[in-house]
């Protein structure tokens, strides 16, 4: 399939180009970037480790419009939530295929918020778009909230949440290039991310709500985020307090967390990792340094599982990488199982 990248010149787009080089289903054709627009791909500014992948260093960057897009079978957007709002309305409404790591979409009731280990049913949300005349469109959820959820997948079939207090630590990453300015980040963590608690408390309970109608009815369970900025580069740390309806025994947690796999994993999506969550049992792991590129850093990796306050909480920490699992590599990898249901 020829893919189209909205937003190829930033630090998330860069990702991408970098994820789907080489890959055996998409090839990317179309790079836009609103501040690079008739440049050569390989005279961008690239801030990744390596360099520009070879097959696109002669691609013409060029400007988000419909007619740069009408030879793509599918469009990843990595824009800005701003630029996202208007443009990607547009080519829902048209019918252009659309995976977007934007926000701009993740609440609408017509488009699915997809995280394909945790709720792949999810995308019978496409059958109404069909009736309506528009998409297919899906979204994947914001870096932190997906850190976080794919680990209280198997533990909310199992146990059922309660309620869920968390505090993140976000690399900086997670702000985009040039990002946070390195006079407040460095020796300093600042505790305030505009939008993100809001961002990890309503997402998660959509993505860990059930199909019914049409529509999804967001899980019941309470939700409190803080969300810290933390001077590392890359690699977002989250530590959870869930309590849950049922009884709940650490070590029978860690098995749950160490066995799980999905869809993706059955299908052998090109992406998808072998297992998506990995479990550490010394003290003082993870750590985003040593655990964000598990698996490519398409997996998470939990420590520190223990029990809570009461037999009904769970204590652990988590770490995954914002960019790859968060963020680039989870699109495409949404991306795959529509192109495995026939979706795209």
């Amino acid at each position: 399939m020829k893919v189209a990248l909205l937003g190829g010149t930033g630090a998330v787009g860069q990702r991408f180009v970098k994820m789907l080089s080489g890959h055996p289903w998409f090839e990317l054709t179309v790079i836009t970037g609103k501040t690079s627009v008739g440049k050569r791909y390989g005279e961008v500014n690239w801030v990744l480790e390596g360099e520009v992948p070879e097959e696109f260093r002669d691609i013409v960057v060029s400007e988000n419009s419909l007619e740069s897009l009408k030879e793509v079978d599918l469009v990843f957007s990595a824009l800005p939530s701003k630029e996202a709002r208007e443009f990607e309305r547009e080519l829902m409404n048209r019918g252009i295929p659309l995976v977007s790591n934007a926000s701009a979409l993740r609440m609408d009731p017509l488009v699915p918020l997809i995280i394909p280990e945790v709720n792949p049913d999810h995308l019978s949300l496409i059958e109404r778009q069909k009736e309506l005349g528009v998409g297919p469109a899906a979204t994947d959820p914001n870096c932190t909230t997906t850190v976080l959820t794919l680990p209280l997948k198997p533990l909310h079939d199992a146990y059922t949440l309660k309620r869920l207090d968390v505090a993140s630590y976000q690399a900086l990453s997670g702000a985009g290039y040039p990002g946070v300015p390195s006079y407040d980040i460095v020796d300093n963590v600042i505790p305030f991310i505009s939008g993100e608690e809001e961002k990890v408390q309503n997402e998660t309970k959509k993505l860990l709500g059930e199909v019914d109608g049409g529509e999804v009815k967001f899980a019941s369970f309470d939700v409190q985020a803080t969300c810290v900025r933390v001077p590392v580069l890359d690699g977002h740390m989250v530590a959870v307090h869930a309590e849950f309806e049922e009884e709940v025994d650490p070590e029978e947690a860690a098995k749950l967390l160490e066995n799980f796999s999905s869809e993706p994993q059955r299908l052998e999506l090109p992406t998808a990792p072998a297992r998506p969550i990995h479990v550490r049992g010394e003290e003082n792991r993870p750590q985003p340094r040593y655990d964000r590129d598990a698996e490519g850093g398409m997996s998470v990796v939990v420590g520190r599982i223990r029990k809570g306050a009461n037999r009904h909480s769970l204590l652990f920490v988590v770490v995954g990488h914002n960019t790859v699992r968060g963020a680039a590599g989870q699109a495409i990898l949404l991306a795959e199982l529509m192109r495995a249901k026939n979706i795209i």
